[in-house]
Order: C-alpha cells, then sequence, then structure tokens
C-alpha cells in the first residue's frame, strides 16, 4: 500500500470500513429524498389513473389525454366489492382525487410534509382495511412518507425555494 492508501485506510480493516462509510455519507439527502418522492408518488398516480376516465397522464408510455376527468364506472365497484369500504360513493372519488392532488405535491416538492401525511394515513387505511398482507410494500411506502415528514423533501423542491426566500 502506498502512503496515502495507508493514511486513507488507516493501515488495516477499520480504515477501509470508515473510508467506505464516509463515502456514503456523501450522497446527497436531496438525490435520496427526490427518488423516493417520484418513487412513492409514481404508485399513487398510477392507481389514481385507473379510477377514472378523461384525463390520462402516463409518461411511461407517452399517452396523454386532457379531457375533464371523471369517475371510471369500476371504481365504486371496486370500493364495494374488493375493498369492502364503508360509504363507495364517497371514498372513490376522495381516493382518486387523493391519488392524483398528492403525489403531484409530492412530485414538484409543495406541501409535502402534509401530502406525505396523507398519503401514510391512506398507506395505513390501505394495508389494515384492504390488503393486510402486503406490509412489505407498504412498510417501504410509510418509511419514504415518515422520511418526506420529518426531513423535508430535500433541496430539489419548491418548499425548499419557498424556506430559502423567507
Amino acid at each position: 500500500m502506498t502512503d496515502q492508501a495507508n493514511a486513507t485506510f488507516g493501515g488495516g480493516l477499520a480504515g477501509l470500513i470508515n473510508w467506505a462509510i464516509g463515502l456514503c455519507e456523501k450522497v446527497p439527502y436531496w438525490l435520496i429524498a427526490l427518488i423516493g418522492r417520484i418513487s412513492v408518488a409514481g404508485v399513487f398516480w398510477k392507481s389514481g389513473q385507473t379510477k377514472i376516465e378523461g384525463f390520462v397522464v402516463n409518461i411511461a408510455t407517452g399517452e396523454i389525454s386532457l379531457g375533464l376527468p371523471k369517475l371510471s364506472g369500476s371504481a365504486v365497484m371496486l370500493f364495494q366489492e374488493e375493498y369492502k369500504m364503508p360509504w363507495p360513493e364517497l371514498m372513490a372519488p376522495f381516493a382518486a382525487l387523493a391519488e392524483h392532488l398528492f403525489p403531484f405535491l409530492i412530485v414538484i416538492g409543495l406541501a409535502t410534509r402534509f401530502s406525505a401525511i396523507a398519503l401514510l394515513i391512506m398507506t395505513l387505511v390501505i394495508q389494515i382495511f384492504v390488503y393486510p398482507s402486503a406490509y412489505p410494500t407498504h412498510g417501504v411506502w410509510a418509511t419514504i412518507f415518515l422520511m418526506l415528514t420529518a426531513y423535508g423533501p430535500g433541496t430539489f423542491s419548491i418548499d425548499h425555494l419557498i424556506k430559502s426566500k423567507r
């Protein structure tokens, strides 16, 4: 080993581990938050798209249809038959709105903490009442929402711009 490598790695395994940890600590929070925001928002956005007709934005396929949105005929039935939710006529449009509004806000980083709390509550409802066996997936979503609630969206967000102007 060269003298610089010995100094960097402390001459042993402990030094190598410390160097690797130091390298990991250089990953910027804004990047972690941005990837988390976009990833989890995509899940909810896609779910919301299944509940409406007329307003379709699918980045993966390039499909864009900006007609006036309306609840799909199967959305209420989904809440009634598969999800077994009370008040499906109320819950279906509310869920469709929430699955579009909050992911959009999270992606652009506006009212991120409040949007993350709203989607965390939706995740808990889904976990408890709809798909209780999907806890590994819901745990990942909850972790991202809790991170965004606790630490915010990072510097690559409208929330950060607003905060920096104050």
